[in-house]
């Protein structure tokens, strides 16, 4: 876990998490702050349910969506919930609609490509 924080998260970001045990080595280099689920669930700004609040979308997204989800897919799929999730409201803090997160998409999308050799995860395989 510790490697997953190294990796992805910036030194000096704060980090909240629950009070497990495999958190608490992380450097000093993040501002690390949790909170004891036995005396309580919120210590002011201190909580987890944001997160839990995503993955609680991402498994009702997945199951609603699709039939099968491919393990190789995974990150596409996260990545997906991950845009939903951020990109809920604008920057004046008003909700946005789906077709204002569909143009938002799409501005993104421009000069890209994704072949069907990616997509299925052939991609340098020699056709037969």
């Amino acid at each position: 876990m510790q490697t997953a924080v190294l990796d992805q998260v910036a030194p000096g970001s704060k980090i909240y998490t629950d009070e497990a045990k495999v958190y608490r080595s992380l450097p000093n280099e993040y501002v690390h702050e949790f909170v004891n689920h036995v005396e309580k669930y919120v210590n002011g700004r201190v909580h987890t349910n944001g997160l839990e609040n995503f993955w609680s979308l991402l498994k009702r997204g997945l199951n609603g969506t699709y039939v099968a989800v491919e393990p190789f897919h995974l990150h596409r799929y996260l990545d997906e919930q991950m845009f939903r999730y951020n990109n809920r409201k604008g920057e004046n803090g008003r909700k946005l609609t789906d077709a204002e997160r569909f143009g938002l998409v799409l501005s993104q999308v421009v000069g890209k490509r994704l072949t069907f050799a990616e997509v299925t995860g052939k991609v340098g395989e020699t056709p037969f």
